[in-house]
């Protein structure tokens, strides 16, 4: 069987991957769901990509691995592929965060981010505020972190990829739900423009995750890659 390494989006809970592991290993992959420090694992201290990407290593060791990467998974699993291309046999990438966007919507978020991750309490101690504050930054997932990983998620949105995608030369999948909202299609189109040898699979009515409401298409577009 293939073994596929999945490092998973910002999420703290592994239950909704389920039916897509199943759907996998039926069509012959082994699926190691990593636990990512922090998230679905507890780590303390702030991360960034530099130190998830040591982390990374250590759990693939000297391997030629399969990497699949959703969201801020992907984010991670293209930085190490740049970094230790020796350690990459494919590359899987789903509605990957890493292209470092400059409208509204994202300058906005990252200012509300350093504002609140930048002067902590002093900012502000009224907790229906930073509610409110996380609410227009599109941020629940922002909102339940413990303190290291807000500082940990504004070190990771602040990454621009497009050097790493630039150099890159592991043979890499990429799959996109076509009405993503979180991390638009467009940037897709720009990470396979980048990425010389990629391919790009767009799947039609599906938004940010596409391996929870479309797992069968999801399954049979890598399976076909291989």
């Amino acid at each position: 069987m293939k073994k596929i390494y999945v490092l998973h989006g910002w999420t703290y809970s592994l239950d909704k991957w389920r039916e897509f592991g199943s759907l996998m290993k039926k069509s012959g992959f082994d699926v190691v769901f990593l636990e990512i420090p922090g998230l679905t694992k507890e780590s303390d201290g702030v991360w960034d990509v530099v130190k998830y990407s040591r982390w990374l290593k250590k759990k693939v060791g000297s391997s030629k691995a399969v990497l699949l990467g959703h969201s801020n998974g992907g984010r991670i699993a293209s930085y190490f592929a740049a970094i230790y291309p020796e350690n990459v046999e494919k590359l899987i990438l789903i509605d990957s965060a890493g292209i470092y966007r400059k409208d509204l919507y994202i300058r906005t978020k990252r200012f509300i981010f350093r504002c609140i991750a930048g002067v902590g309490k002093k900012f502000t101690n009224s907790k229906t505020l930073k509610r409110l504050l996380y609410k227009a930054a599109g941020e629940k997932d922002y909102l339940e972190a413990p303190d290291n990983m807000k500082m940990s998620m504004l070190n990771l949105i602040n990454v621009d990829l497009t050097p790493a995608y630039k150099i890159m030369k592991t043979n890499t999948l990429i799959i996109w739900g076509e009405e993503d909202k979180t991390t638009p299609v467009s940037d897709g189109v720009l990470i396979h423009k980048l990425i010389k040898n990629s391919k790009l699979k767009i799947i039609k009515d599906a938004r940010h995750s596409p391996f929870f409401t479309h797992p069968k298409e999801v399954v049979e577009i890598i399976k076909n890659d291989f």
